[in-house]
């Protein structure tokens, strides 16, 4: 299945459902015209219908029979809610593809047909500039060519990575939540900069962009992170001295268990209130 000729719908137009919106129409993979977009706040609809030239519904379900792919862009809170609203619009021609942190696959398909073509992803915020990172996971029921379609929809906000749907917790928290984490450690960095004489926004300026570069810099090179590190760090010299301080801090302890305690909490997000998994 390719995305050509195909309508796409989303359920909730947030910040990631436009992003992916947006960055469907930069990419030219759907026209205006083949997407639609649903929600609950009628000023929001409005807003993304002017600003991109797509169709905006307020029925759920109307919108399932309108389209060939569902991205569900819900909170899973409401998104088993808003699946059962759904189901009776569900045949085999749909795909869906839910953003949900944290519900399992399983759980979303008790709320849907049977037969559903259903694909679990996970993006990032990063996304929302078109500079985002998704996890897609494999699954069962699925006809040829629907993994790829993910892939092309979500490639148009980023890279995209295909992996078991047991690993989504990991990626939950690195790269789910890691923009919290790097956004953590520029205010830093420019709380530093700010301790040492530079004005606020200088040193704003100075510690996003250093971070923008060394990520893009490392992405184009190849090269391993320890290489950068060397590149800039001189006997006895002013990089070493700060790189000792991060060290005595524990930053390389504190990243990983950062990661790893968010894991461990979307494991937990995705169990019933009893600790059951939910299914």
């Amino acid at each position: 299945m390719s995305l050509k000729g195909k309508k796409v719908g989303f359920l909730g137009g947030g910040n990631m459902g436009e992003a992916l919106i947006r960055g469907l129409l930069k990419a030219e993979l759907v026209p205006p015209e083949d997407v639609f977009v649903t929600d609950v706040r009628l000023d929001r609809l409005q807003q993304l219908g002017k600003l991109y030239g797509i169709h905006t519904l307020s029925d759920n379900a109307l919108l399932v029979r309108r389209v060939d792919v569902v991205i569900v862009a819900v909170k899973p809170q409401i998104i088993h809610a808003v699946l059962k609203e759904v189901a009776p619009a569900v045949t085999t021609r749909k795909l869906f593809i839910s953003l949900a942190a944290g519900v399992p696959t399983a759980a979303l398909r008790a709320d849907l047909p049977k037969s559903v073509r259903l694909i679990r992803v996970m993006p990032n915020t990063p996304a929302l500039v078109l500079e985002g990172v998704t996890a897609v996971a494999q699954a069962d029921g699925l006809q040829r060519g629907d993994l790829e379609t993910a892939q092309e929809i979500f490639g148009a906000v980023g890279k995209v990575v295909v992996l078991d749907e047991e690993l989504l917790d990991a990626v939950t928290g690195l790269s789910g939540s890691g923009p919290a984490y790097v956004a953590l450690m520029i205010e830093a960095l420019a709380d530093g900069g700010v301790k040492v004489g530079l004005d606020r926004i200088t040193a704003m300026t100075l510690a996003a962009q250093t971070v923008l570069g060394s990520a893009k810099l490392l992405i184009e090179t190849g090269a391993h992170p320890g290489q950068l590190k060397d590149m800039v760090t001189s006997p006895g010299g002013t990089a070493i001295a700060g790189i000792a301080a991060l060290e005595e801090g524990g930053v390389r302890r504190t990243l990983i268990s950062a990661v790893e305690r968010a894991t461990l909490r979307s494991r937990e997000l995705g169990r019933g209130p009893r600790g059951d998994k939910k299914a």
